[in-house]
């Protein structure tokens, strides 16, 4: 049996069996993993460096792959000519022409400046998403979706909280 199949096995097992530790073990995997592969980005700094720079919720989504809550961020109602930047490390992500108002309650965007974020397979429990990261600190933005409006189809879904807005001069 492959890993991901096992792996799904599990998950299944453990929702019908109501096996907790099973899942919890699941979730902590893949958190592992992540924390591997996010040793190779441009801006590195230790957990107790994070913390001085970013609030408690800033920290909990962008190092902690937290979610914040729907309809909490004042970034979902911005609508001025601007970019959207990493509040971690201020790289720019989203400019404001790419701004869209998807009714979900998060800031959404069809498309990322070039270059400007990466994406990874997020295998949370019970669901398979992409996961949307900051190319230059690695921290954890929100997700891509398939249903997004055109020219792409994509719905960059990500936390307000992880973003600062700068307006255009």
């Amino acid at each position: 049996m492959e890993v991901q199949s096992r792996r799904q096995f599990f998950v299944i097992a453990g929702t019908v069996l109501g096996l907790a530790p099973v899942l919890a073990w699941l979730d902590r995997s893949q958190a592992v993993e992540h924390r591997a592969v996010a040793v190779a980005f441009p801006v590195r700094k230790t957990n107790a460096e994070w913390r001085e720079v970013l609030t408690r919720e800033q920290y909990r989504v962008l190092r902690g792959h937290g979610t914040e809550r729907a309809f909490t961020s004042p970034l979902d109602d911005e609508k001025r000519a601007g970019t959207f930047a990493c509040a971690a490390c201020e790289n720019p992500l989203f400019s404001s022409a790419t701004k869209y108002d998807s009714r979900t309650g998060w800031p959404s965007f069809w498309q990322p400046l070039a270059g400007a974020v990466g994406t990874s397979v997020d295998r949370g429990l019970l669901m398979i998403r992409v996961e949307v990261h900051c190319a230059s600190c690695g921290g954890h933005l929100g997700h891509v979706f398939t249903d997004g409006p055109p020219p792409t189809g994509q719905r960059y879904c990500m936390n307000g909280v992880a973003m600062v807005f700068h307006p255009d001069a």
